[in-house]
């Protein structure tokens, strides 16, 4: 009953707008203009994203959207002063006279800030916010992100796990529980691309070259009807175009790796190419080699490169590309394992403007994902491989109806081709020479179809409304879904805004992955043997801002998962989805707070999440219900930041978690030849995930110092990641080789200090 009256809300949120909105375009209003535009770097000419564009003396305003462009609706003739401000720039003020029945034109270009003062103007940040809701939504600054490093590297993920709410199952996982919710249940999008596996190895360095991105957003939970497909969050990042005046770049050679990207102007547009690459495998000889806890070798590389076009004023064209691939080998107390992971993305994106109300996307794109993973425990081989190839198409269009009303509509297809390939007999050479017997083989073809509908209303002043409504069908398993969402936001005073969010979450997608290498992702598709994959989510939030350029947020949460997985290890072959997964169901609960600076010379955040995961599978743990490997309860997250000068900049971060669930062992069996002393160890473990790891914490440390190298700007950078060496178990394992069973901890990366130099050129 409580979700047929939540659809009948959400349908009649959407329609009664829109109606209201067409009986209002038929009547005259001759004294309305219409104000549009892009906002840029005045150096770059790089669009700004989240840009504010507030018309003083009125409650008139607008964000800059994903492309840089806003508009305003329904201005009254007369000359009005307009404010326009983006963070880490000095905001410009301008007079301008709006005829009636005048639609203006005009792109802002704004200067950035060396270093920046502590004053902040948050008025016209305010008023546009009253017509956007944005729950559970965090956007760190790039010039945060660049300046939080590891191992002398900025970084995107690394930021990203120092919110709260947002776990790793270890420092090398690849990738990142939000809320609950595992790594396949985040849509990761790259110029509006679906990227699949977001991290390089060691959970450190993300694939994502910070010095290619303009702009990261990640939303935590309860988001848009545009986004569907998964059930947890939605991280959305934006490569820079490149530079439209000049050519220029910058190089960086660093302990761990080195990187370099070029920009330049081309045609009318601009080009960017950056490439980064470690040689880790390289120094590992220099670190002091301890026996007992000894360092994998791995190593990795990834590209970013676009390429962007102005066709006329109203068309823009963009090609993206990105390349990565990670190696690891390790070899210990019976264990020897090898892992390789690659990606590969190409996109196009078109915008057009058809009118200043009428705002259209289009992407196009290919992402191609696969990996190897193999190796011998104790003599028991292991072997997967796996890939995913999605071919995507989207179409976006945004409706600048009114000052109190703006619609989002759009169609998604996607074209899926899944390879999976799964060998856990312990003999792997039948496999290896072609035979599957024992083993999963499943090569998979799916088509998803989706259109949605979305309404932002803002019916009186202190209240805004957020409707919208997701169709998916897919066709492997033939199933028709239907995803209302709903969010509201009460300005109860200028500083405390009050904030809920409901919405029905389906995922077509299922990852696979063997619980003490949660850095593996192995992809497959729902098919007509398992059931659709759904989240419901229900959030509130209250956000405050007790202090201007202070941002202080309370979240509460709670989401129900249906037909969830994990995998069948014991599965020895399969051809169906339901061969190699369980399916269960579980819920997640907790309570978040944040405190953020954005701006001034000193800078960051920091926040607490207490969260409660638990999970129910039939066929696992007796039925009993267990808290999942990524269940940390307690997680205590700090980043700071301090510009001193021109020249120095120090920064600190520290993280405290509850150590991870793990399943350990009750006894042990042998089983043996006659002729064998031994023979060969078999454990009986435990009930899923009943023991914990010790608590996870860490401090890193950084400081740059900038000067002028040959009149060139430089920098040296000195971090130390791990600063009193506190080396972390990434999982606890039983070694059976000998007569007396051994438990061994397979621990991470101990105190690094780097040096790295920088120059732009």
């Amino acid at each position: 009953m409580i979700r047929k009256i939540f659809i009948i809300g959400f349908i009649f949120a959407l329609v009664l707008p829109a109606f209201q909105s067409k009986l209002l375009a038929n009547s005259p209003a001759p004294d309305k203009a219409a104000f549009s535009g892009f906002v840029k770097d005045a150096k770059t000419k790089e669009t700004l994203i989240g840009a504010t564009i507030f018309i003083l003396g009125t409650k008139l305003g607008a964000r800059t959207n994903k492309n840089g462009y806003f508009s305003i609706t329904n201005i009254p003739a007369g000359s009005y002063k307009i404010r326009v401000a983006f963070v880490g720039y000095d905001k410009i003020e301008k007079e301008f006279k709006f005829k009636e029945n005048e639609n203006k034109r005009i792109d802002f270009e704004l200067n950035q800030i060396a270093i920046e003062t502590e004053q902040v103007n948050v008025e016209a940040e305010r008023e546009v916010e009253k017509r956007q809701i944005s729950i559970s939504k965090v956007n760190i600054p790039i010039a945060q992100i660049k300046e939080l490093r590891v191992g002398g590297e900025s970084d995107v993920f690394r930021s990203l796990q120092f919110l709260p709410g947002v776990l790793t199952s270890s420092q090398l996982s690849s990738g990142l529980y939000v809320r609950g919710g595992s790594p396949d249940q985040n849509l990761v999008l790259l110029d509006g691309a679906t990227v699949y596996n977001p991290t390089h190895l060691f959970g450190f360095i993300s694939t994502f070259n910070s010095e290619a991105i303009k702009d990261v957003e990640l939303v935590k939970g309860g988001y848009e009807a545009q986004y569907g497909g998964r059930l947890s969050s939605v991280l959305n990042i934006t490569q820079k175009d490149g530079n439209r005046e000049k050519i220029e770049g910058n190089a960086s050679i660093g302990v761990i790796s080195s990187r370099l990207g070029l920009e330049g102007p081309i045609g009318n547009g601009s080009w960017f190419i950056g490439g980064r690459r470690t040689y880790f495998e390289l120094i590992k000889g220099l670190i002091p080699d301890d026996p007992e806890t000894p360092i994998p070798d791995f190593n990795f590389y990834d590209v970013n490169a676009k390429i962007t076009q102005d066709i006329g004023s109203n068309d823009k064209l963009s090609f993206s590309g990105f390349l990565s691939q990670d190696k690891l080998e390790y070899e210990s107390f019976g264990l020897d394992m090898g892992l390789t992971i690659a990606n590969k993305l190409a996109a196009m994106k078109w915008t057009h403007i058809f009118s200043p109300q009428l705002f259209a996307t289009t992407n196009i794109s290919a992402s191609e994902y696969e990996n190897n993973f193999s190796g011998d425990n104790s003599g028991f081989e292991f072997l997967i491989n796996n890939s995913i190839t999605d071919y995507s198409a989207k179409i976006n269009l945004e409706w600048f109806t009114a000052d109190y009303l703006t619609h989002k509509f759009g169609v998604e297809i996607n074209n899926y081709k899944f390879s999976y390939l799964q060998d856990f007999t312990g003999n792997t050479d039948s496999t290896k020479s072609g035979s599957s017997a024992g083993s999963t083989n499943l090569d998979v073809v799916d088509w998803n179809t989706a259109v949605f509908a979305q309404a932002n209303y803002l019916p009186f002043e202190e209240f805004s409304i957020q409707a919208g409504l997701r169709a998916a069908y897919w066709q492997l398993s033939d199933k028709l879904l239907f995803e209302p969402r709903l969010a509201l936001r009460y300005q109860y005073n200028d500083d405390i805004a009050f904030k809920g969010a409901f919405g029905i979450y389906n995922q077509n997608l299922r990852l696979a992955s063997q619980q003490d290498f949660s850095f593996f992702d192995t992809w497959l598709p729902t098919d007509s043997t398992v059931g659709v994959s759904s989240a419901y989510h229900y959030i509130f939030s209250v956000e405050t801002r007790p202090y201007d350029n202070i941002d202080l947020n309370f979240d509460l949460y709670y989401k129900k998962y249906q037909n969830i997985n994990e995998l069948n290890t014991n599965a020895l072959e399969g051809k169906n989805v339901d061969d190699v997964f369980f399916l269960g169901k579980g819920y997640s609960y907790g309570f978040e707070a944040f405190i953020q600076k954005k701006s001034g010379k000193f800078t960051g955040w920091a926040g607490y999440g207490l969260g409660f995961i638990y999970a129910q599978f039939d066929s696992i743990n007796y039925g009993k219900e267990f808290r999942p490997k990524y269940d940390r309860r307690h997680d205590f997250k700090v980043v700071a930041q301090y510009a001193y000068d021109e020249n120095w900049t120090f920064s600190a971060s520290f993280t405290f978690q509850t150590g991870q669930s793990y399943t350990g062992a009750t006894s042990r069996f042998n089983s043996r030849e006659f002729d064998q002393t031994y023979g060969r160890g078999k454990i009986v473990p435990t009930d899923r995930y009943a023991y914990r790891l010790p608590p996870s914490h860490q401090l890193n440390l950084n400081i740059g110092y900038a000067f002028k190298w040959f009149d060139l700007p430089a920098k040296v950078i000195l971090d130390i990641y791990n600063v009193y060496n506190r080396r972390d178990i990434w999982f606890r394992f039983y070694n059976v080789r000998e007569e007396e069973t051994k438990v061994e901890d397979v621990r991470l990366i101990p105190i690094l200090p780097t040096l790295s130099f920088e120059i732009k050129f």
